[in-house]
Formats: C-alpha cells, structure tokens, sequence
C-alpha cells in the first residue's frame, strides 16, 4: 500500500513537471510558453492589446506596421528585437537599412506599451514578446485570426545592418530570391505565401513600386505583368520623378480589413509590389496557394496563426541569452 502511495505521488509530481512542455514549443534558442508571464505579469497581454487597439483606432494603418516590424525583426537575427535599437556609440541601427527606412515604423507604439508594462511588471516583458503580442493583436482588430502568442523571448544586446539590408526580402526581389531568404529562415512556400497575405492591410510608397509602372526590364518599358488599367491609376499618384513618399494600399479593395482580398487582387493582375505579383507569374505553387486562399478565407486564416508562429520563432534568445530590456530602443547600461 505505500509503495503504491509513493508510486502515485511521484508520478503525479512528474505530470506536474513535465505539463508546461505540453504547452511549449522548443526552438533552437530553448522553449518558448503560450503563459510564460502568467504568474511574473499576469497583465502583460491586456496592456499590450490595450496600447495597440487605441494606436490602430487613431491610425488603421498601424496595424499592419506592427505586423511588419515584427517580421522585420525575426528575418535579420532572429525575433530578438534588435530592430528596435537606435543609433548608439556601440550600435548602428537597422532603422537605417534599405528595407526598414521607408517602411518599418510603430516604435513609439512600442514605446507607449514597454512604458505600460515597465510600471506594471518591471523589468519582466521583453521587447522581442511586445512585437510578437502587438502582431498577433493587429491581425484580430483588422479582422483577421488570432493565435496563442508563444512567448519568452530575450532581447538582444545587438543589431545587424548587414543583415538587413541582406536578409529581409524587398519589394523588387526575383521570386527564387524572396524564396531563399524564406528557406534560409527555416520557411518554406507555404509560408511564403501565407505571410504575403498580410499585405491585406497596410500602404506601401510609390519607391517601392515605380519600376514596376515605368521601367521593369530596364529599357523603359512597364511591368506587363500588372493591369494596365490599374497601371494608369496608380501613375497618377507615383509620377516618373517625384513623389516617392505617396503612399497606396497595397490591397484597394479593403485596405483596412484583414481578408483574402490580396489574394484576389494578383489573381486579376493587380498586387501592387513586384514581390507581390511574382506568387502567381513566377512559380506554379505559389500560385495554387493564391487561388486557394482567394477562394476560402477560412484556409487563409487556418494558416496564417500557424506561419506567424512558426516565424515567430526563429533563432529567439531564451533563458540566460541577451536581456529584458528597460527602453526598447536601449541595451540596458
């Protein structure tokens, strides 16, 4: 009888142990948990989601910079929030990198919700987790799916321009490009495709896109491959020479609604960036995808959550690796 006893203790006591990692996904930094703030910052995701609901109420826009900054940082070392680092006498910035100098922006809202979480819980919520929460919470305010955040990452104590002038796909990229950098990243096409799908919400500048409506192959002539019709609506606003910041959604459909318009769009021609149009003239795949996610949202929203969190956890600094960061744009001293 005790020996039975015994025998059901321990064994309940290792169930007990062994239960987090049943709710845990390891990566090559360590494991990441859907509750890691559960007991140190029971708040944390009600401050984040409360910071990021009043800044895409103020600017619907937001929501999809969010997404992106966190997809800018997970491409370059990792999701370890070195993108949110400034210029210091130790760090050059990746703010300043081709790819993130027009397009990544959010970082006072970033500001806004370390400020809230530090009064809360300090020294607790890492930056790397702001940025994977606030996306998460920008997909479900524009309308798209939502997904239990894993969470536990540390932030760097460094930033790579190299890395994201080099890693992060641009605008302009061949479809075997966008590709490799996926692959290298640990993504394939699939989340290729999917992550794309972001670009339901959010603008891009006329920069990003001008070859396309003008000089694609280099001899003057326009991109073929983009609605001629809706080539003269966009030249109107993105002249030859001049207005590089004019902004254009990058879905005209429903450019504040997180859907499968995109999807939709390249299928009649009319992905705004050449990254976007390639996924249905450049690879036979990637344009399956397409159509199926144009025809069922609902296969859209089942793969989105499950490539974001995949993305989510690329190289993330865990346990005893980098820091929490007092100033998300800071190492700490």
């Amino acid at each position: 009888m005790a020996k039975s006893m015994t025998f059901l203790i321990v064994t309940t006591l290792l169930a007990l142990a062994l239960a987090p990692l049943c709710f845990s996904h390891k990566t090559d930094g360590g494991y990441l948990y859907p509750h890691y703030y559960e007991r140190s910052c029971p708040k944390a995701l009600e401050i984040v989601k409360s910071v990021v609901a009043k800044a895409v109420a103020k600017e619907a826009r937001m929501a999809a910079s969010l997404i992106r900054v966190h997809f800018h940082d997970c491409f370059v070392k990792g999701c370890d929030g070195s993108i949110l680092l400034d210029n210091s006498s130790t760090i050059i910035s990746e703010k300043g990198s081709n790819p993130n100098r027009n397009s990544a922006r959010g970082f006072n809202v970033v500001d806004d919700i370390k400020t809230a979480l530090e009064k809360e819980c300090p020294h607790t919520v890492s930056c790397a987790d702001i940025l994977a929460i606030a996306a998460r919470d920008s997909s479900v305010l524009t309308g798209g799916p939502s997904w239990e955040v894993l969470l536990g990452r540390r932030d760097s104590r460094s930033a790579s321009l190299s890395g994201s002038n080099n890693n992060i796909p641009a605008p302009n990229n061949t479809f075997p490009t966008i590709l490799t950098k996926f692959k290298l990243k640990g993504l394939d096409i699939v989340d290729l495709v999917t992550l794309s799908g972001s670009h339901t919400i959010g603008k891009s500048r006329c920069t990003s896109f001008r070859q396309r409506l003008y000089n694609q192959s280099g001899n003057g002539q326009p991109d073929f491959t983009l609605d001629q019709s809706y080539a003269r609506q966009l030249r109107k606003g993105c002249p030859q020479s001049g207005g590089d910041q004019n902004l254009f959604p990058l879905d005209f459909v429903t450019p504040t609604k997180f859907d499968n318009n995109y999807f939709k769009n390249l299928l009649a021609s009319k992905g705004l960036l050449n990254s976007d149009q390639v996924l249905v003239t450049k690879s036979e795949r990637s344009m399956e995808l397409v159509k199926k996610y144009a025809e069922n949202t609902e296969l859209f929203f089942q793969q989105f959550p499950k490539s974001m969190i995949k993305m989510g956890n690329i190289t993330p600094l865990t346990g005893s690796k980098g820091e929490i960061r007092k100033n998300c744009r800071k190492v700490n001293s």
